[in-house]
């Protein structure tokens, strides 16, 4: 059987979260700052999970602790809306939607997730960039409600994560019309050509070093970017070369500023949508994740 959860004690703690001390919320609170200090620690022995550590005489917010200010927020707020809209003040507020994407993935796809979301419910989305480690966490500590990588976690990082695989597809050579000629002999022809790669911090970065130590491909890369966008500018420049799939330079190619150099045989990429089992689930991302598909 789950604790019951002491209200007055949650509305303390949130208060010394969102202060960043036990004076300051005490000062806002008009109570004592031992009485304060005392309340924070029953609530903290009633959890059994430490808010917050002491450091110094500071309070630095734990992890879990901030898992459980989000969860404080959201509540209080439900409440002062509750009220609001029970005497006919306002409208109830919109479901929320926390979306993170690697800066990689095509905004193109983020697109067709935000519209088919929107077309689920009325929902306020928030969408958010990082590398796979920042998505991860948030993830895990559910800041964030859903996750498109191009990689699957793996180990304890794993744990707890629902991948759905949305598409996966063979990578080419895009480059600006000048390249044209590169298509003949490929794909030796792209040995010492200027290459706009993606970082390391990319699944797809180690796969095109195999692929080009296998056709004992000279790769001359000019420009590492994580930025799909800025790597198509790059190549619409003629400043080099682009590894990338069809759905990501569909628009550019359609209109002539890039071309298909060759296929990248054995070389895809996969994207995934990650989500977390929550005790109290977010209908939107649950039916995207059943539903959505690229």
């Amino acid at each position: 059987m789950n604790p019951w959860i002491n209200y007055h004690h949650l509305y303390y703690f949130k208060m010394i979260a969102q202060e960043g001390s036990v004076s300051k919320a005490a000062e806002k609170l008009r109570i004592g700052q031992p009485t304060l200090s005392a309340q924070l620690k029953q609530f903290e022995e009633n959890l059994g999970i430490q808010l917050f550590e002491r450091q110094h005489k500071k309070l630095i917010i734990t992890e879990q602790g901030k898992v459980a200010f989000d969860y404080a927020k959201n509540i209080f707020q439900m409440g002062s809306e509750m009220y609001e809209v029970l005497h006919d003040r306002v409208l109830p507020l919109k479901p929320r939607l926390h979306v993170g994407a690697l800066d990689s993935i095509p905004k193109q796809l983020i697109i067709l997730l935000t519209k088919k979301a929107l077309k689920i419910s009325p929902c306020q989305i928030t969408l958010s960039e990082g590398n796979a480690d920042e998505l991860l966490r948030e993830l895990i500590t559910h800041r964030m409600d859903l996750a498109i990588t191009n990689s699957l976690p793996t180990g304890i990082d794993a744990k707890g994560i629902f991948p759905k695989l949305l598409s996966k597809k063979n990578i080419a050579i895009y480059g600006a019309p000048k390249f044209k000629h590169l298509k003949k002999d490929f794909p030796h022809s792209i040995s010492g050509e200027p290459l706009v790669f993606p970082t390391y911090d990319s699944k797809l970065r180690p796969d095109l070093d195999h692929w080009a130590k296998l056709h004992q491909i000279s790769l001359n890369i000019i420009v590492e970017s994580q930025d799909i966008a800025v790597k198509k500018l790059m190549a619409i420049n003629e400043i080099g070369l682009i590894a990338a799939a069809p759905h990501s330079v569909k628009k550019q190619v359609k209109v002539g500023e890039l071309i298909e150099i060759g296929k990248l045989q054995g070389v895809h990429e996969e994207l995934y949508l990650l989500s977390t089992q929550r005790k109290m689930p977010n209908f939107i991302a649950q039916h995207l994740i059943e539903k959505f598909t690229v």
